[in-house]
């Protein structure tokens, strides 16, 4: 998507470790217009996945798939990253080490929430180790539901996590390509 990678390219920091920085567009200031943008291309490629309910992670992940069900006219659900006293019932959970965090945090979603006959979207910000979209993966596994596709902001391809994915036979589908960070240049990656 070349809006999105022309505002990586503008606002983006690289860091040490390989992260990247994008907190002014998509997970600490949140670009509406932008993030807008971007659910009318996932509902664009994803539309004939024919999903009943979008799922994400707490809490980067949230204002896009807010945007995203309302483009499909559907219900999202969050993984919560942490047990509420709220959270009543059985629960779907799975334990996953975010990079973000630098510990591992176990993410829970309530069982009424998503159940066998869903057809369901992941929608997520970030794709590198694959972490959080295998923690997704294993709750819609639990539940018995199928996953109709994922929906990827910005992947970083070089840390292998998406190809992996990709090989248990997901339908991944990444916005903006990240295939390295050296020295600091981002440098996309566009998919033939």
């Amino acid at each position: 998507m070349k809006m999105l990678e022309e505002r990586i390219l503008q606002e983006a920091a690289v860091l040490p470790g390989n992260i990247i920085k994008v907190d002014g567009i998509l997970n600490h200031r949140v670009d509406i217009f932008l993030i807008r943008s971007i659910a009318k291309e996932f509902k664009r490629i994803f539309k004939d996945t024919k999903p009943s309910i979008i799922l994400t992670a707490e809490a980067s992940g949230i204002a896009i798939a807010t945007l995203v069900a309302n483009e499909f006219n559907l219900p999202f659900i969050f993984a919560k990253k942490a047990k509420s006293s709220k959270m009543q019932g059985a629960l779907y959970k799975s334990d996953i080490y975010s990079y973000t965090y630098e510990q591992k945090v176990t993410l829970f979603v309530e069982q009424k929430w998503l159940t066998k006959d869903s057809r369901v979207l992941i929608i997520d910000d970030f794709l590198a180790r694959g972490e959080a979209l295998r923690g997704l993966i294993d709750i819609v596994k639990q539940s018995g539901a199928t996953v109709s596709g994922i929906g990827i902001v910005i992947e970083k391809t070089f840390q292998k996590g998406g190809d992996e994915i990709r090989g248990l036979g997901y339908n991944i589908c990444s916005l903006a390509e990240i295939e390295s960070l050296d020295n600091g240049n981002i440098k996309f990656r566009h998919r033939v």
